[in-house]
């Protein structure tokens, strides 16, 4: 009889081979393995993720480039240092500084390059110290960057200027100088305040009890305060009498006007310098501290700081700019047929101010010194009307030209609402004073 038709044979085969799959299915479960998957399909349950640790440095950026790998270098320019001077000790390839050499002012003027201003280099942390960029900031919203590492590159940029309007409120205790020192005001507005009422008020002689009202614009660059903008209005109440400013644009640039329209600009500023202490009043006779004897003195002395920026008064042509030994270093500017102003004893004479320059009203024509026959630093203001020297501080100007028909309902428009802006300003508080006891 055959094999294969033995039952028992078949029935031993068959119980074989079904534990031999069993055994294979089993191994096969176990191992999380099966014809038909592949390597990686189970990689959730298996620990495959490397472990990295990574320290993550963020960009650090000045001027719009980055310096994490940069040393920084940041100081002031120094007294009579040269451009170039700020280089010493760095390395800047010879075909830069050809570059620089021949860079016309058209592009950048090096003369512009001021003592005390801010300058930072940026330098590669190698041997040779190669310097990647220099930047210079004349002020805290311009700053220009010279790239020198490759190819010279100028960029002349400014920062962002963010402008928030503001008001302020103060009374006359002693003096305006006072004032401002006590409530911290800028300068730069108080200068601006001076000049708007110059020729309507003697801030020289301010009461005690005159009080002021003004809403202006400040600018800011990164949150932190960079300079005073528009003044947007200006009540002020001196011996009783209320004095308001209001801006206006007719068509000619922006001028400020009392509550009639009449401007209270004049043809010339009335101050050679910002708002300063006068130290000698124009006088027919007047003690001379130098030469101790009684003479005319013809002008009106301004003591400032040596160094502080003498301004025309108006705009005009430059007659004088010389030294002479009573004057010292001087300019004289005629303005037109009728007026003309003097500016003596400066420590020097502005740069390009010479005989036949064009000037502009509020240029500056030099700086305050004490050349010549003078004891200390101040400037000597002198004015001539048609060809005679009078007190530059009583002469009577014509004014600007007040607002015109055509723009007078805009202007009114405009003054009613800084009017009640300035009506919901509070003066301070008056001091009171206690009670003193009867004897």
């Amino acid at each position: 009889m055959s094999l294969l038709h033995n039952t028992w044979f078949k029935r031993t085969v068959i119980a074989v081979c079904t534990v031999a799959l069993a055994v294979g299915l089993f191994f096969l479960i176990d191992s999380k393995t099966s014809w038909f998957t592949q390597q990686g399909d189970y990689a959730a349950e298996v620990d495959s993720v490397q472990h990295v640790e990574r320290e993550i440095i963020l960009p650090v950026f000045m001027h719009g480039m980055v310096v994490n790998d940069l040393h920084v270098v940041e100081d002031d320019v120094k007294k009579n240092q040269r451009f170039t001077d700020l280089l010493n000790g760095y390395y800047v390839s010879p075909a830069i500084k050809q570059q620089l050499n021949l860079l016309p002012r058209s592009v950048y003027d090096f003369r512009k390059i001021s003592a005390h201003k801010k300058y930072t280099l940026l330098v590669e942390h190698d041997s040779l110290k190669t310097i990647k960029a220099l930047v210079y900031e004349p002020n805290a919203i311009d700053y220009v960057v010279f790239h020198l590492k490759d190819s010279l590159l100028v960029e002349v940029c400014q920062r962002k200027v963010d402008t928030l309007q503001r008001s302020v409120a103060g009374r006359i205790e002693s003096t305006l100088s006072h004032t401002i020192e006590a409530m911290s005001i800028s300068h730069d507005l108080t200068n601006k305040f001076v000049d708007i009422f110059a020729w309507q008020v003697d801030f020289q002689r301010l009461q005690k009890g005159d009080q002021f009202k003004l809403i202006y614009e400040e600018n800011l660059v990164e949150e932190k305060p960079v300079g005073i903008g528009r003044i947007l209005g200006v009540y002020f109440e001196h011996s009783g009498n209320g004095y308001y400013a209001f801006p206006f644009d007719q068509g000619d640039g922006l001028d400020y006007f009392d509550e009639e329209g009449n401007s209270l600009r004049k043809a010339l500023l009335k101050y050679p310098i910002e708002f300063t202490r006068i130290s000698s009043r124009y006088s027919k006779n007047r003690f001379h501290p130098v030469v101790k004897v009684f003479r005319p003195h013809l002008g009106t002395d301004f003591a400032a700081p040596t160094g502080t920026p003498i301004r025309s008064v108006g705009d005009g042509i430059v007659e004088e700019a010389q030294y002479k030994t009573n004057n010292g270093n001087y300019v004289k500017v005629r303005h037109n047929g009728t007026y003309t102003t003097g500016y003596l004893h400066m420590s020097k004479i502005a740069t390009g101010i010479t005989p036949g320059t064009r000037v502009r009203q509020g240029q500056t024509i030099g700086y305050v010194g004490s050349t010549g026959l003078a004891t200390g630093p101040h400037v000597c203001y002198r004015f001539w009307k048609n060809g005679v020297q009078v007190d530059a501080l009583t002469v009577e100007l014509p004014p600007s030209q007040p607002v015109k028909t055509d723009y007078f309902s805009d202007f009114e428009k405009i003054k009613t609402n800084l009017i009640q802006q300035l009506q919901l300003i509070p003066f301070p508080a008056k001091e009171i004073l206690p009670e003193v006891a009867m004897r």
